[in-house]
């Protein structure tokens, strides 16, 4: 088969839909080399995904399409695909362009999530627009759609009434520096370059209201008699006044740091270091930094009610996001149980072998064929 993807995401975004784009063509020529692949971006300058064969990477064509890369993205990239002789098409962030029914070239989207719907308030009137206009018109002109989980396929269900049959749940991993165990001289040597001493439950995440750090600090006010610090990491936003303000209101400044700097070849040894990974976020659609930590051997905490469950399965404890009495409960039985904070990463590292890039290859290259 031969299969294009829109890869502007796996050549231009470091996280997010970068990290799943990437993962997702590593995974197809480490286990299913027996296709062509095809990655179709307007520009590679950022070094984000130089072990791609240059071969496989499309630009496009002529002066027109160079300067209007967005607009070729939406419409004009047909008529490339259909003189690569491309079967298949698969747009790997939300969208599809337009033409591709009529050129015969069948075509999957994946969806990451409904956040924008769910958490309305938190998007701006137009960012909404744009987003729901993009999300339906590709699942309605797909011929299959790929939700990352079982909740992004629930909520294509309710919200936009798509046919439960059109879609597939595949999973995705984590970026595979995070599966490499490092030594505990390692650890401690890259945890002193971030002030971080003692036992410490890390939080990792974009400081933003969603992902409901400010509850995270006050659930663990709330315990009593330990030694743990609370360490968050994270691109800062305008969400982190409100953390300082409750880091200062509840006398924190010594038990909490702020760290918005640290590197992806760090972040493993901060993982694997931790006694407790807390991600307490209101909604996701997926929830890659528990797996994450599930890879480093870190037991989790983690919140009910989208899909984070899915990703942690008996590999956590799971509280209200909302309820922060509920959260401080769950942490409080990891901080002070020893073997539960043991016993939890084993069975998670059982849960999250259906994340493995083989498996998840195996199943793209299964629908690919069912279309073809």
């Amino acid at each position: 088969m031969r299969i294009g993807f829109d890869a502007k995401r796996a050549f231009a975004n470091k996280t997010g839909l970068g990290n799943y784009s990437r993962f997702i063509l590593n995974a197809l020529m480490m286990h299913e080399s027996d296709h062509e692949y095809l990655a179709y971006t307007p520009g590679n300058n950022r070094h984000l995904f130089d072990e791609y064969p240059e071969e496989s990477i499309h630009y496009p064509k002529g002066f027109i399409n160079r300067k209007l890369s967005a607009y070729w993205r939406y419409a004009r990239i047909t008529r490339q695909l259909r003189e690569d002789k491309i079967g298949i098409y698969h747009g790997l962030s939300n969208e599809i362009p337009q033409g591709l029914q009529a050129a015969r070239i069948k075509s999957i989207v994946t969806i990451h999530d409904l956040i924008f719907e769910r958490l309305p308030h938190l998007f701006k009137p137009v960012d909404r627009a744009i987003y729901r206009h993009k999300f339906k018109s590709a699942c309605k002109r797909a011929d299959s759609v790929v939700a990352v989980s079982d909740q992004t396929r629930r909520d294509l269900v309710e919200l936009y009434g798509v046919d439960d049959s059109k879609i597939k749940v595949i999973y995705q991993d984590c970026n595979p520096v995070f599966k490499k165990q490092l030594s505990s001289g390692e650890q401690a040597r890259i945890c002193a370059e971030y002030g971080i001493t003692g036992p410490f439950i890390l939080c990792v995440g974009t400081l933003e209201e969603r992902k409901n750090q400010h509850r995270l600090v006050e659930a663990f006010a709330r315990l009593k008699d330990h030694g743990f610090k609370l360490v968050l990491v994270g691109k800062p936003t305008a969400y982190l006044q409100k953390i300082k303000e409750t880091i200062q209101r509840l006398k924190l400044e010594e038990r909490v740091l702020l760290l918005h700097n640290v590197s992806t070849p760090h972040l493993p040894a901060l993982y694997q270091a931790a006694e407790v990974f807390a991600y307490i976020s209101i909604y996701e659609g997926f929830g890659i930094p528990i797996v994450e930590a599930l890879h480093s051997g870190t037991a989790v905490l983690a919140a009910k009610g989208s899909c984070l469950e899915e990703a942690g399965g008996p590999g956590g404890l799971y509280a209200d996001p909302y309820q922060t009495e509920n959260i401080s409960e769950q942490l409080h039985k990891l901080v002070t149980d020893v073997h539960l904070r043991n016993s939890l990463p084993e069975a998670g590292k059982l849960h999250i072998q259906q994340f493995s890039g083989k498996h998840i290859a195996g199943q793209l290259v299964q629908l690919y064929k069912s279309l073809s």
